[in-house]
């Protein structure tokens, strides 16, 4: 019976040594719990200028962008239609994306998959529209994610 105090109080001891300091006592005190804050979440601009079409093509001369380059203005959008041989999707690389631009970029993609990745187009004359509202001037490469490793890339110019 002894034993089984002995052995109680033990137990007791060293499960109160695992649990939280009160902060009004003397020792460490637990380190305040925080969630990570996400990246500056940006809201989708809307187009307010051209849409231009950019074809999503697969054929005998390869996987492609056509045009493989376009300029467009900020507040014009884009419309990836797929032409041939999908699934295709418009994809950024973030490596790619200056810091800055990633989380309006990301905004004014509707519909994605992922963070700076539209869905995938799975029919032919499908399409995706996306707005570069709110994009400050630069090239930005864009990809197809299903097609990436036969350099299905393009780059867009934003003036």
């Amino acid at each position: 019976m002894r034993f089984n105090a002995l052995a109680l109080a033990a137990s007791a001891i060293v499960l109160s040594a695992c649990g939280p300091k009160d902060a009004g006592t003397s020792g460490d005190t637990p380190a305040p719990t925080t969630t990570p804050t996400p990246a500056t979440a940006a809201t989708p601009a809307p187009i307010t200028g051209t849409t231009h079409t950019v074809n999503m093509v697969g054929d005998d001369k390869g996987y492609r962008f056509e045009p493989p380059t376009i300029t467009i203005k900020a507040g014009d959008g884009i419309k990836f239609v797929s032409v041939s041989i999908p699934p295709h999707n418009v994809g950024f690389d973030a490596a790619d994306i200056p810091d800055d631009v990633e989380p309006q970029l990301d905004a004014n993609m509707p519909d994605k998959m992922a963070p700076l990745q539209g869905k995938y187009l799975n029919g032919i004359n499908e399409s995706y529209t996306m707005s570069f509202g709110n994009i400050k001037p630069g090239s930005y490469r864009v990809h197809c994610t299903p097609h990436r490793q036969m350099q299905m890339y393009g780059t867009i110019v934003v003036q």
